[in-house]
């Protein structure tokens, strides 16, 4: 198992950066998938961002181009960098861990089961 605690949130005006960062601890972080979510008040919780164990990622629409995630397997850390920040990119982020699954061609990602307690982000205008 994984335990997962994001820090970094905070406000922050428009068109500024903020850096979350998320710890985690157990065993074998590096081979999980990792991804940051987020979830605004009246809406569904949506993917961000993803890393996979290869160092492979993947943006919502949204977010690419201004955001980065990465990941520093030997300090068990995920980072999200969020540049150029928007109103609409108020939410509470939250880290996420996934396992990878093993396919006879292939590895993927299984589902999300491994979550933190979520950080507040707040962008105004």
């Amino acid at each position: 198992q994984v335990q997962l605690v994001e820090s970094g949130g905070g406000s922050v005006q428009s068109r500024g950066s903020l850096r979350l960062s998320c710890a985690a601890s157990g065993n074998s972080y590096a081979s999980y998938c990792m991804a940051w979510f987020r979830q605004a008040p009246g809406k569904e919780r949506e993917e961000v961002a993803s890393m996979d164990n290869r160092g492979i990622t993947n943006y919502t629409d949204s977010v690419k181009g201004r955001f980065t995630v990465s990941r520093d397997n030997a300090k068990n850390t995920l980072y999200l960098q969020m540049n150029s920040v928007r109103p609409e990119d108020t939410a509470m982020y939250y880290c996420a861990a996934a396992r990878l699954v093993v396919f006879p061609t292939t590895l993927k990602c299984g589902a999300y089961n491994y979550w933190g307690q979520g950080t507040q982000v707040t962008v105004s205008s």
